[in-house]
Order: C-alpha cells, then structure tokens, then sequence
C-alpha cells in the first residue's frame, strides 16, 4: 500500500546521495507516492522490473495533454508564449507524432555516423584541456582546476555543434544559463523574472539558429528539420523544440554524468588506477573494451538521469497493484531501477568488470534516448583524456563540501575543483592516489 502522506523527494541531503532511500522504497514495492519541490505530487516507481514495465507501457502516455488540473496548475508552469512553443518535443509527444518526429533525429546519432565523427570529438576534448591546463599548471605539473569550468560545461555543446550541424560562430553565442530552463520556479518565485529572461534569451537564440539555417542550408539534422517544418511534416513549434531539446538535453546529462563518473571513480581509488593504466598511451584491443565496459558501469552507478520526466493514464488504472487516478504524473526512477540487486549482483558496488550490464541510464522503450551512442562516445573520450591528463587525481576539497545540482531529474556538479600533479601532494581531506 502506498503511504498515507507523498515522500518529500529533494531536500540537500537527499540530492546528494538519493540510492539509501531508493533502497528502502524499493524494500517496501514498486511504486509510492512522492512530492516534488513544485508542490506536485506524483507516483515514483521503483525497481528494475517495475521501471522496465512502465517504460514499456503503453497506457501511459507523455503528452501534457493527458495531465489533469491538479498537475497543471503546479506542474506546466513555464509560462506562455514558451510553453506552446518550445514544449512539443520528443519527450512530450506519443506515436503517431513521436514516431515522425523521431525520425527525423536518429540518424544524425547512429553509432556509425558518431564513430566516423571520434577522431574530431578527441581533438575538442585535447584543445579544451590544453587552454584549461596549460593556464593552471605550476612549474613541477601540479594545478588545481574545476572539471566543469574547465572541460565538462564546453565539451559536450562543441561535439553537439558539430552533429548537428551548429555553425562555430553561431556556437559560440550560446549561453548555458539557458539551459537552467529545465528548472522551472513558480509565478511568485522572486527569481522568476530571471528564469523568463533565461527562456527568451534561449527563445531568441532558437530562432537565430532556424533563420541561419533557412538561408545557409547544408547537409544536416538542423538544416533536416527547417526543411521538415517547410514542407508541413512538423509544424514551427515542433521544429523549435526539437531545436530546444537538441541544445538542452544535449549538453546537461552529459556535463552531469561526466561529473558523476569522476566522482565515483575518486571515490574508489583501485578501480581509478586499474582504468588510469588501461587507458595510459597506447591502448590494446583488451583496454579498449575495459573502458566500453568501465563507462557503461559508471553510467549504471551514478546516472545522470536521475528520473524520467512525466507520463499519464488517460483512464484511472492499475500499476502494480496500486489505482492511479487519470492525468496524475508517473515518473519511473532510473537510478533506483540500475541499483536493485535483482537484476545486479552487488548493485551498491561499482565494478569496472560488469558484464552484462542492462543499465537504464538511457532509458528504455520507444523513448530511449535518441543520443545514446552519442554520450557513450562523449564519455569515453571524457573519461580517458581525463585521467591521462590529471596525472595523481584527487578532490582538491573535502567529498561533504561537493554540492549536488538541486535539479529535480538530474544528478551532477556544477563545480568538481581536483588537484592534480607530483605523487607526493596530498589533498585537503584525503590522501594522494599514486600510480
């Protein structure tokens, strides 16, 4: 039986290690009552199993439409013109629709076309380190610097830019406060007059994009969706919001898992140096397929998608044994659903060596994330560039001072400060990690 009152599901502590509590959840069944910092109460499911299933239901649906009142007046609270305009994207639409409108991205993010594209990701990945490190370093190679500052925030939206077809000029004009307007604040939020200068910022730039894009056409997934919108296959707002989830969710979760990872592995020193040797100089066939398999367990133990987004019953119905009214939100946890030890032996233990590993971190079912084979590759080159250049890696603060992004869906840092350099240096609040 559900609880009688909704969980509170954020809360600093909360954010910064959530996996006590999904455990304790997923100990009492698959699905409970929770209560977001929006006032929105909504039914968390938990579980691998259970995830699995609702990933894969089709009675629910992802269309806001299907929300009921209650939902709405807490929930679709980015206000108008932007909610129409920028809110008809993939994540919110259900077949027909969605299955056009996916179309229309996928093959821009086939594993083929993004492995044709590594040799480049790898040379925006060394150009990024050498301004951050070269500006950093002191004579004997030691230096302290944020990871996202200097790398996470830029790498992912540089590689983005170059799939999509996001001219580097145009690039270069992009702001990332925008995309903190996936962290919606209520009308009488006194930050609310930022969070709407934020969307028409993001706004204006969208249309900086498609008007560029109108005029110079090439050979790619912007261009491929200006002509879509021209020829009646998607309308304006769709082809925006393509464009918006494209510049958002295509940068933040892997800025984020970038983080997340570093700090696992931090955190469990052998199995940093075990992937530090693997990944150092040249690599054998064997190294290579250790970090593919490293990656995916980092994926699995600390995933940047915390939760999915919203999904709906049209109709009261049945999830697990509990009635869910119509129009109330279901969201699945993801995080939750990669830790249950059903499905992995040791969940709570990172193992580099996992084999097979049916993580969730990606989602599941018609939804699953289009840029997959995208981050994968994203991350593995983060990760190996990473450890190779911060020789001796470490915290360069004490692991209670981190602080976690309070964003309701994701997990990460906005800033991870490590020091690296000589083996001898020793780290505020821990001991140096030698090779």
């Amino acid at each position: 039986m559900p609880r009688s009152e909704p969980l509170p599901l954020y809360g600093k502590e909360y954010k910064a290690d959530p996996y006590p509590l999904y455990r304790k959840l997923r100990e009492e069944g698959p699905v409970h009552r929770v209560n977001f910092p929006s006032g929105v109460n909504a039914w968390l499911v938990t579980g691998y199993e259970a995830a699995h299933g609702a990933l894969n239901d089709d009675r629910l649906g992802k269309n806001h439409d299907l929300g009921n009142k209650a939902w709405r007046d807490r929930a679709a609270i980015m206000p108008e013109p932007q909610h129409s305009q920028l809110q008809v994207h993939l994540l919110h639409q259900d077949p027909p629709k969605h299955t056009v409108m996916r179309k229309l991205v996928t093959e821009a993010f086939t594993p083929r076309n993004v492995e044709r594209k590594r040799a480049r990701f790898e040379e925006i990945a060394t150009e990024l380190l050498d301004a951050a490190l070269g500006a950093s370093e002191a004579e004997d190679g030691s230096g302290v610097v944020d990871v996202v500052g200097a790398f996470a925030a830029h790498y992912p939206f540089r590689v983005l830019a170059e799939v999509i077809g996001l001219p580097e000029a145009i690039a270069a004009g992009f702001d990332r406060d925008w995309g903190k307007v996936v962290q919606p604040v209520g009308p009488s939020d006194p930050l609310r007059p930022v969070y709407e200068g934020r969307l028409r910022g993001l706004q204006n730039y969208i249309a900086e994009v498609v008007e560029h894009k109108r005029a110079h056409p090439g050979d790619d997934l912007l261009t491929k969706l200006v002509r879509a919108c021209e020829a009646g296959e998607i309308t304006k707002e769709e082809q925006d919001s393509i464009v918006f989830q494209l510049l958002v969710a295509g940068q933040e979760p892997v800025t984020n898992q970038i983080t997340t990872a570093l700090v696992a592995l931090l955190r469990h020193p052998a199995q940093l140096r075990r992937l530090q040797e693997a990944v150092g100089g040249e690599m054998s066939d064997a190294d290579k397929a250790f970090l593919v398999r490293a990656v995916e367990e980092l994926l699995r133990y600390d995933s940047a998608f915390e939760l999915t987004t919203w999904r709906f019953f049209a109709e009261d119905s049945d999830l697990y044994g509990t009635t869910v009214p119509a129009g109330d939100s279901v969201i699945v946890s993801l995080c939750a659903a990669n830790r249950d030890p059903e499905r992995f032996p040791d969940a709570d233990t990172l193992d580099l060596d996992r084999s097979p590993n049916p993580h969730m971190a990606f989602g599941h079912g018609i939804h699953f994330c289009p840029g997959a084979a995208l981050a994968r590759v994203e991350l593995q080159i983060a990760v190996r560039e990473l450890l190779n250049r911060l020789p001796q890696i470490r915290l360069a603060v004490p692991d209670e001072e981190l602080v976690w992004v309070g964003a309701v869906l994701a997990r990460g840092l906005n800033e991870l400060p490590v020091a690296y350099g000589p083996a001898d240096a020793t780290p505020r609040g821990g001991c140096p990690v030698r090779h």
